[in-house]
């Protein structure tokens, strides 16, 4: 037994080998002329939602925070370095918010009282500051009133956390009455923590409303548009679908403050900004500058799907609120309403200029039809109450658009008797498409890969539509977006596409989260004002995305799928359009295992490429200071004969690429 003597142990008539850490070589088969099902193009795609200023002071690049006075307290946001409320201000000027009550949406405006030119000053903090760039342009809008011509100039400037001017431009209000004005000045340094300073020329009283300031460098440089870097790493991924707006952020708290799409709609000043549900929804982090301006409105991401090349998913308020915070319900006989807020969502969507909504839409410059296919019911909703109203919906948009694909949801969690009970009463809806949450640990995601190797293929598709490991536990602000969460997620991916006759759509949440004003974590994404990076995660979900072929193929070892046997897993994919067999391997053990696969039923080119996402420590993540630190590389493959051979390294994801001669 010793001298490296190779210990053999009978066990129930098998033989295991190496104990003494002699690795076995897995061979797995791929038949890569069987296709099992054809995988919907809409298999990996984007979940965002307005959580961690994803939104305002993220994706939407309006640089101005409360550009209309309209949050709950008027002038957050806005500092008036020379003035004292208890004084007469008689050396500076004071800055009073005005309310128009008969003004439904934008109902404040700012009147300014100018004592002192030399005195006094209005300055905006931005997001945490406003990251400027040096050599960038920047156009600033506003509207003023300026009463009797009282005012001669305003002085707008970018200064430094030093309060040094690094950029200047000027506008000669020249109205008394409500008008716009535009200019555009440049910055000369870059800085992260800017703000914007404004001072007048003149004494007297004007009045300003909606100053609102935006890099040129927009995605597409689109007006009120998007931050150009952000909308590149979603492009990037190739996302067969964008679900909008959330999320818990369709539940509103109360049925009052959920989101209604109709008012994120039509002209962007008369959009009425109300609080983020987020502000103040965790002890841990409080931000009750949270507000949603509706900048970013449903117009918006019907755009932002298309620009991204990206199927829009809608999700409404089936009316329930957030069953986490109120549970407020709308009584089943004043439901209308929400169902036309659906019906009519349609029609904004895919209307012709004839209907009233297709007209609003072609009004705001997109006459061509949004060609929506999807809507969600709900968000994660549960118990009897939901699948009452879930029916009704579904009745009346199948009456109305038979063609259009309904969204239901399973409740919060993957299993337990809200998961338990939704499932079943949807499967006899014969729902179409049931989204399923999971926040769960690595080790979960690991051991659920064959999760849907036994659902019902003639049952409900399966939208994953909310799924990251918890490296700590579930809404814990310690959760971090490391290299474990994401390899672990990798496994349970391979499990998803393995199973794509059932699991139709995926997508990790939340999508996106500001370095400095996040609610929760991990997300796949974060952002300064400055800056952009991509977690672990965020590779991972691209390496599937943008290599998720056509058509399923078998992946199996001794005729049976690998779903963590000796810590690995795989599945593949043809893809009929570049002619490639696409192969993705996860280790999840802290070994290196070597692979060979015997691709059978059709010959392969000799050349090939290897993607290799894998880092050494389980605890190793992407920073700002090392943004690609875990990250794909690749690297060029020659195929001897019919057999992939391969070392995969502990803890790492690799996807083979193959081309069919």
């Amino acid at each position: 037994m010793k001298n490296n003597i190779i210990k053999k142990i009978i066990i129930g008539g098998l033989l295991f080998n190496g104990f003494y850490g002699f690795a076995q070589k897995t061979t797995l088969e791929v038949d890569i002329n069987k296709t099992i099902t054809k995988i919907q193009p809409t298999m990996f795609g984007l979940f965002f939602e307005d959580i961690n200023f994803a939104a305002d002071g993220g994706l939407y690049a309006e640089m101005i925070k409360n550009r209309s006075f309209e949050f709950e307290k008027p002038l957050m946001g806005w500092e008036q370095p020379n003035t004292k409320r208890s004084l007469l201000n008689m050396q500076s000027g004071v800055a009073t918010t005005i309310k128009i009550s008969e003004n439904e949406t934008n109902q404040n405006f700012c009147s300014i009282l100018v004592n002192d030119p030399k005195g006094y000053v209005l300055i905006n903090e931005g997001f945490r500051g406003m990251g400027v760039k040096k050599d960038a342009k920047y156009n600033l809008s506003l509207k003023a009133a300026n009463h009797e011509g009282a005012i001669k100039k305003i002085i707008i400037q970018f200064i430094d956390k030093d309060k040094k001017v690094i950029g200047e431009t000027s506008i000669v209000p020249s109205s008394n009455e409500w008008e716009y004005y535009s200019a555009q000045f440049t910055a000369t340094q870059t800085e992260a923590k800017a703000k914007l300073k404004i001072t007048f020329e003149g004494t007297g009283t004007i009045d300003l409303d909606m100053i609102s300031l935006f890099p040129e460098d927009t995605w597409k440089k689109q007006k009120n548009g998007l931050r150009a870097d952000l909308v590149q790493l979603l492009y990037d991924m190739k996302p067969g679908f964008l679900r909008f707006p959330g999320g818990c952020i369709v539940e509103g708290r109360t049925l009052s403050d959920r989101y209604q799409w109709k008012k994120s709609v039509g002209a962007v000043e008369e959009r009425r900004t109300m609080m983020n549900r987020w502000n103040v929804e965790f002890s841990h982090k409080q931000t009750p500058d949270y507000f949603q301006s509706f900048g970013l409105g449903f117009y918006e991401y019907f755009q932002l799907s298309e620009d991204i090349g990206a199927t829009p998913l809608p999700i409404l308020s089936c009316g329930m609120a957030c069953q986490y915070n109120t549970g407020e319900l709308a009584p089943i006989e004043e439901l209308d309403p929400y169902i036309k807020d659906a019906l009519d969502l349609i029609e904004f969507a895919n209307g012709s200029e004839e209907t009233t909504w297709g007209l609003l839409r072609s009004s705001m410059g997109h006459p061509k039809p949004f060609n929506l296919k999807y809507i969600g019911v709900g968000n994660e909703q549960w118990g009897p109450d939901y699948i009452e109203r879930y029916k009704i919906f579904e009745k009346a948009i199948k009456l109305k658009y038979p063609n259009i694909i309904i969204v239901s949801g399973s409740g919060p969690s993957p299993d337990g008797e809200h998961f338990d009970f939704g499932m079943a009463e949807l499967k006899k809806l014969n729902a179409q498409l049931i989204d399923e949450h999971y926040y769960k640990n690595p080790e979960w995601f690991r051991e659920n890969a064959a999760r849907y190797d036994n659902y019902d293929r003639k049952g409900p598709k399966i939208f994953a539509g909310e799924y990251a490991a918890q490296s700590v536990s579930g809404a814990n602000p310690n959760n971090r977006n490391n290299w474990e969460c994401a390899f672990s997620e990798a496994a349970f991916i391979t499990g998803l596409e393995r199973n794509a006759e059932v699991v139709n759509m995926t997508s990790y949440a939340p999508l996106m989260a500001h370095e400095e004003a996040w609610q929760w974590t991990p997300d796949m994404i974060w952002f300064n004002n400055l800056e952009a990076y991509g977690s672990a995660n965020y590779y991972v979900q691209k390496l599937f995305s943008t290599n998720k072929g056509t058509d399923l193929l078998n992946i199996t070892k001794d005729e049976k799928p690998l779903t963590g046997q000796n810590d690995l897993y795989a599945s593949a994919v043809k893809d009929i359009n570049t002619k490639e067999v696409i192969v993705k391997l996860v280790n999840t053990a802290a070994k290196a295992q070597d692979i060979t696969i015997d691709l059978k039923g059709g010959k392969l080119a000799s050349k090939g490429s290897v993607l290799l996402l894998t880092s050494p420590n389980l605890q190793d993540e992407n920073t700002f200071a090392e943004p690609k630190k875990i990250s794909p590389k690749e690297s060029a493959y020659k195929l001897k004969g019919e057999n992939a051979e391969l070392n995969l390294p502990a803890y790492s994801v690799t996807v083979l690429k193959l081309k069919i001669k």
